[in-house]
Order: C-alpha cells, then sequence, then structure tokens
C-alpha cells in the first residue's frame, strides 16, 4: 500500500469499519483522505484526528451530483490520480427496519437502494477518471450477505442485494478500463450504524455461536485487513467478487 492514494468514505467514529480501515492503511503507508456529510461531518473529523496521520475530510452527500463533482475535482486537484475508493455508505429509514418489512413505504425503500446501492455507481462514475489514471486501481464496498432473508433487516437486505448486483455490472463496465470492483460481506460489528438497527444484538448473538472460527463482533481488524488486500496491486485479477468475511458463517446450514 506503500504510496497508494486512497478516499475512504463512512468513517463516523472509531468504532467504523473504515476507520480501521484507514488506520490500517497509514500504518500500510496509504495516502488517506475521508469524507463527511452534514452535521455528521464533524464527527468524522473528530475520529480523522485520532488517526495516525490526521487527514483531510472532505463533504461528500452520495446522492448530491453536485457533491460528486466537487469532490472529483479536489481530488484531482490534490493528486491528479486515485488508486482506490472504499464504498462505505448505506443508510434505511426507521420504517425500513426491525421488522417492519411489509409495512415500509415505497419512498423508504427507494431511499436505502438509493443511498445503499446506486451510490456505488455515482461514486465510481464520478472518480472513474482519477481511477484510469491510478496504480492497478480498485473500488471496494462493505457488504452483508444478501443471499438470505435475515430477521430485523429488512429493506437493508434487500438494498444490499441490490449493492451486490450493481457491484457486478460495474465491474463489467469498468474491467476494460482498468479497474476493479468488489465488495467485502462482513458478520456483524458493533458499529454505529449497527447500533440503529432493532434487534441487532439477535443476529450477532447468532453469529458468535455459529461461525465456524468464532466471531468477534468488536474487532473490525479482519474485514479491514480484507479490504486493504482488494486495494492493493496483489488483488489485481479480481474483479466482481464478493468475499466474505465473518467467520465462516456463511457457509454453515445451522448450527450444531
Amino acid at each position: 500500500m506503500n504510496g497508494r492514494k486512497l478516499l475512504i468514505t463512512g468513517v463516523v467514529n472509531k468504532q467504523s469499519i473504515a476507520w480501521e480501515v484507514a488506520r490500517q492503511a497509514q500504518e500500510a503507508g496509504a495516502e488517506v483522505v475521508l469524507t463527511g456529510f452534514g452535521r455528521a461531518k464533524r464527527m468524522t473529523e473528530r475520529a480523522a484526528a485520532q488517526l495516525p496521520t490526521p487527514p483531510d475530510v472532505l463533504e461528500l452527500d452520495a446522492n448530491s451530483a453536485d457533491d460528486l463533482t466537487a469532490l472529483a475535482a479536489s481530488l484531482d486537484e490534490r493528486w491528479g490520480s486515485l488508486d482506490g475508493v472504499l464504498h462505505a455508505i448505506a443508510f434505511a429509514p426507521a420504517d425500513a427496519l426491525g421488522g417492519k418489512f411489509m409495512e415500509a413505504s415505497a419512498e423508504s425503500a427507494q431511499t436505502a437502494f438509493t443511498t445503499s446501492a446506486f451510490s456505488l455507481k455515482a461514486l465510481t462514475a464520478a472518480l472513474l477518471p482519477l481511477l484510469e489514471k491510478g496504480d492497478r486501481p480498485a473500488v471496494v464496498g462493505l457488504d452483508f450477505d444478501a443471499t438470505l432473508a435475515w430477521p430485523v433487516y429488512d429493506w437493508m437486505g434487500v438494498a444490499k442485494a441490490a449493492l451486490e448486483s450493481v457491484s457486478r455490472y460495474v465491474a463489467r463496465d469498468v474491467g476494460p478500463r482498468g479497474v476493479r470492483v468488489n465488495l467485502v460481506a462482513a458478520g456483524p460489528l458493533e458499529t454505529l450504524a449497527a447500533g440503529g438497527i432493532p434487534g441487532f444484538d439477535g443476529l450477532a448473538d447468532a453469529w458468535r455461536r455459529q461461525a465456524p472460527l468464532g466471531w468477534d463482533t468488536s474487532d473490525p481488524a479482519p474485514v479491514a485487513e480484507t479490504v486493504l488486500f482488494l486495494l492493493a496491486p496483489a488483488s489485481r485479477a479480481i474483479t466482481g467478487e464478493i468475499v466474505h468475511v465473518d467467520g465462516g458463517f456463511h457457509a454453515i446450514g445451522a448450527a450444531s
């Protein structure tokens, strides 16, 4: 990762997976810029100050075409190229989570899709001219296994299924331009976002009991390490892939 130029979205506090990615990337020699949004940007800036080398935090609402354009311009002026992007952007309104699947409005489902899935395409498209100039560039998104219907995850689960499909189509279209696109499907971790999902503890308990390798819901390091691998030149022949980092839970049909 030495000298690689990375844009990392989704840092809210030190518990964020994206924060751990930024920390490990800096320790491996990468240059990092973070993004924040609205009032939460102050939280991102506080988290950035706790990294080994406090990075700049740029404004980004992933649903804003103006913000995407401004972000690309800022990175072009700063670096002129980009080697990697972490997409750690997801949101679903309260009525789209917590066992309210059948009651959720179309508007809430659309918000979950646009923010959590379409944004991968939007972000990649906005930064593609910079990525094309990078060194074996890659985009990595954070996922949660969308092959099953999970309790309480509801429309966010549908949005993650869309994210998985979007990632394959984006990988198809940007691969000929030298850009890789992959996802990391992480097991449940104790992040601020997870705390907003009613019943999250039940999901986390299932992982602790059933994952063959065990699963520490307080440790994002294994997920971050895999993200860095996919952002690094070592994964230069991998695209359109979903790598599960969940202690093996996804492979087990029932607890023994």
